[in-house]
């Protein structure tokens, strides 16, 4: 059984930066391309970024490019997601999310597995 155990969520200030983590155990991690979503409260969950199975190829929404970086430690079997210049309206819950196909799969689609999300606050 895959689990997803994000980590580094919390409370940031407009500006700030914040460092996602989701370790990955139970599977063959380097089989999956990894992907993060974000639910904020009263709206559908959405697609952040993705990265390949090797890390090679990354996604990101439109709403986050330039500012988010996906990346990942095959090694280590975790996938990171290296958030800054935070806006307030990057307030949600982050899901990490695995796929058993490529990326562009993972973006349209969502995962097979996922995280149990963390908490991110952007707020003064």
């Amino acid at each position: 059984q895959v689990q997803l155990i994000e980590s580094g969520g919390g409370l940031v200030q407009p500006g700030g930066s914040l460092r996602l983590s989701c370790a990955c155990s139970g599977g063959t991690f380097s089989s999956y391309a990894m992907g993060w979503f974000r639910q904020a409260p009263g709206k559908d969950r959405e697609f952040v970024a993705a990265a390949s199975k090797r890390g090679d190829i990354t996604r990101y929404a439109d709403s986050v490019k330039g500012r988010f970086t996906i990346s990942r430690d095959n090694a280590k079997n975790t996938v990171y997601l290296q958030m800054s210049s935070l806006k307030p309206e990057d307030t949600a819950v982050y899901y990490c999310a695995a796929k058993e196909s490529d990326s562009t799969v993972l973006r349209r689609l969502g995962g097979d597995f996922w995280g149990q999300g963390t908490q991110v606050t952007v707020s003064s």
